[in-house]
């Protein structure tokens, strides 16, 4: 993958054109202009740190967004029935009191990170009240030399996962800093990060070779607290760190498949790395910090890295075989592949990175929470058995309440690009907005829609007051057709699936756009492990087999053995009927508006696929926690197609 710098022309302060280019996906890392909206809200010291390099797309502030449907459904359960049913002086506060460790991680500062941003959100006072808590608890067990963690001292710094443990602290305390201006919590985060650059050098000799792990990966998340911290204060030491001991600007991993000492080839701290080189190559320019976040994008969507949910992984490490079975898919590496795509969306503006975004929302990282909210998963495989995860704590649950604390910001989005202003609509969901563009002023937006369930979006438009710029909306890589219309006026010009529709007018308070795109059900070819079956897709939507839904297929092989019960794999030889597919239906055991498909099959063995059915099936959600199977067999694969997102080399 080229990346190809051009040099500033005219007037414009910085111009960079970077293609991250994949076999048969092109994924533009656009033209990236300093622009004025970027000192808007920010502080003095922030502007003192301005970017080389800013963003195509701005986000909407969280506590100008709200959001319904399943989106805002899944962020409500988690703030709510997730949040107020941890124990959290006792999980989460007491081992840093205590500080009797001598191992282990947390994530405290994932938890106050997430929370914070829910309450900034939501402005809830039972969630401000848990941050709160959280908070102040915290703080109060640094220690006067700066360290805030749960070690004995003669454990500290060097054991695993200390530096861990007080990098997401910090982060978490930075952010709440951020959205609260407590300056306790800047003034601890801080602190926190002064006492690991004081004692970096004590890292004993062969560290690396005698844990077993890479100091990048012991220390995920300290680059970005380090750079959250430079552009908060403007001390320069936390980007000298970063350059000169972390060495951001030199990692540059190749793709490592399997679980490798020193954990090179682990998804969600390869990342995270990732991440942190965004963060830096916006500070400073320089295209070579794009390179390792290009090698997963192209091996995640053009060579198997990411399967049909959108998961990526087994056993947290990088896998290309589309195994769907067992440890696919841990929760961190769902929650920074998110992160990761949003924010390449954001640097470019292409609409394919929300396209990714979509596809792993609605499946993985929502099926990795019970339906009612209080549960969280570690993995979430294709086949077979699901399980929640043990504990309260850890990287996985939190990573997936931080996530879910983002969902806001993912929805609408400001840019101005070249004089020209627009709204960009990434997420389609119920939900609401107000942007400020700098011509055009405030703009409020309102989207009603059931979608995923239809693909039917009416877009409310109400400018504060007159105004002329554009309406970008997202056309998904599924949606094969779309046609829009303005004020009831057919919209004349074409739409293009992957891209985005951008409408162009003098906007007026009452204006409205409706966005249709059918959703028909399809067949997605399998590709590794699943050559040879399909898949059933809908809109963003992915559907499974849940046995227990479905009385008669758990002995469908009973010719081969009466007393087997089928498990995820032997499900997967069912042969369907793709002309009896009917749907969707509404379903309310997964989730209060879900839906459920229709279809028959047979049994496997000689069907040619016209003979009566033995099978009539119900397919629910992926999200269902009972479903146990994903892909199918057909007796003709020339009724499927390609996955519009994943493998298309």
């Amino acid at each position: 993958m080229a990346l190809k710098p051009t040099p500033s022309t005219g007037n414009e302060k910085k111009i960079l054109m970077c293609s991250i280019s994949t076999t048969k996906y092109s994924f533009l890392i656009g033209v990236l202009i300093v622009q004025s909206l970027a000192l808007k809200g920010q502080s003095k010291v922030e502007q003192a740190v301005l970017t080389k390099v800013t963003d195509v797309f701005t986000a909407a502030k969280a506590s100008e967004v709200k959001v319904g449907g399943e989106i805002g459904r899944r962020i409500h359960i988690t703030e709510h029935a997730n949040l107020e049913s941890l124990h959290l002086d006792k999980y989460f506060i007491a081992p840093f009191r205590d500080k009797k460790r001598s191992e282990g991680f947390i994530g405290t500062g994932m938890l106050i990170d997430a929370v914070a941003k829910m309450a900034a959100h939501a402005q809830d006072s039972g969630t401000i009240r848990i941050k709160n808590f959280l908070v102040d608890k915290v703080i109060a067990t640094q220690e006067p030399d700066g360290y805030i963690g749960m070690f004995t001292k003669a454990e500290r710094m060097w054991t695993l996962w200390d530096v861990h443990e007080m990098s997401y602290l910090a982060f978490g305390l930075l952010k709440d800093y951020q959205l609260f201006q407590r300056k306790k919590s800047l003034d601890a985060a801080t602190r926190t990060l002064d006492y690991i650059m004081a004692n970096w050098s004590s890292m004993p000799y062969h560290w690396e070779k005698n844990t077993g792990v890479n100091l990048f990966e012991a220390a995920t998340g300290l680059d970005r607290a380090m750079l959250t911290a430079y552009r908060l204060t403007g001390k320069r030491a936390y980007l000298d760190f970063c350059i000169k001991q972390k060495k951001t600007r030199d990692w540059d991993l190749e793709i490592e498949i399997g679980r490798r000492q020193g954990l090179n080839g682990h998804v969600y701290g390869f990342l995270g790395m990732c991440l942190a080189q965004l963060e830096l190559y916006r500070l400073s320019g320089e295209p070579r910090l794009l390179n390792q976040t290009n090698k997963a994008i192209d091996f995640l969507t053009e060579k198997d890295g990411a399967v049909i949910s959108g998961a990526a992984g087994q056993w947290e490490a990088w896998t290309d075989d589309q195994d769907g079975e067992n440890a696919l898919g841990e929760t961190c590496a769902s929650a920074y592949q998110i992160r990761v795509y949003e924010n390449l969306f954001r640097l470019s503006g292409d609409s394919r990175y929300g396209d990714l975004i979509e596809r792993t929302l609605y499946n993985t990282l929502f099926a990795a929470q019970s339906p009612h909210g209080e549960q969280i998963r570690y993995y979430t495989p294709m086949v077979g058995p699901r399980r929640y995860f043990h504990e309260e704590g850890y990287c996985c649950p939190n990573n997936y309440r931080r996530i879910i604390s983002e969902l806001p910001q993912m929805i609408y989005y400001s840019s101005v690009v070249r004089g020209s202003e627009g709204i960009g609509v990434n997420l389609y969901t119920a939900s609401s907005a107000k942007l400020e563009l700098p011509k055009a002023g405030v703009v409020h937006i309102e989207q009603l829609t059931e979608y995923p369930n239809q693909g039917r979006i009416l877009v409310k438009v109400n400018p504060e007051k007159p105004a002329t710029f554009r309406l970008d909306l997202r056309i998904p890589a599924w949606a094969k057709t779309a046609t829009i219309t303005v004020n009831g006026t057919p919209w004349n010009e074409t739409t293009k699936s992957g891209s985005f529709a951008r409408i162009s007018r003098k906007w007026s308070k009452g204006d409205e756009v409706i966005l249709e795109m059918p959703m028909e059900p399809r067949l997605v070819k399998g590709r590794q492990r699943q050559a040879g079956r399909v898949a059933v897709m809908r809109g963003p939507v992915l559907f499974c087999l849940n046995p227990e839904r479905n009385p008669g297929v758990d002995n469908i092989n009973k010719e081969v053995d009466p007393h087997n019960k089928l498990n995820g794999f032997d499900l997967g030889r069912i042969v369907l009927d793709p002309l009896t597919i009917s749907g969707p239906i509404a379903d309310r055991s997964i989730r209060p508006d879900g839906i459920s498909l229709k279809i028959k099959g047979w049994r496997e063995g000689w069907t040619l696929g016209n003979g009566p059915h033995e099978l009539d099936l119900l397919l629910t959600e992926f999200t269902d926690p009972g479903g146990k199977a994903t892909y199918f067999r057909l007796a003709n694969l020339g009724e499927a197609v390609d996955d519009e997102l994943f493998g298309r080399r």
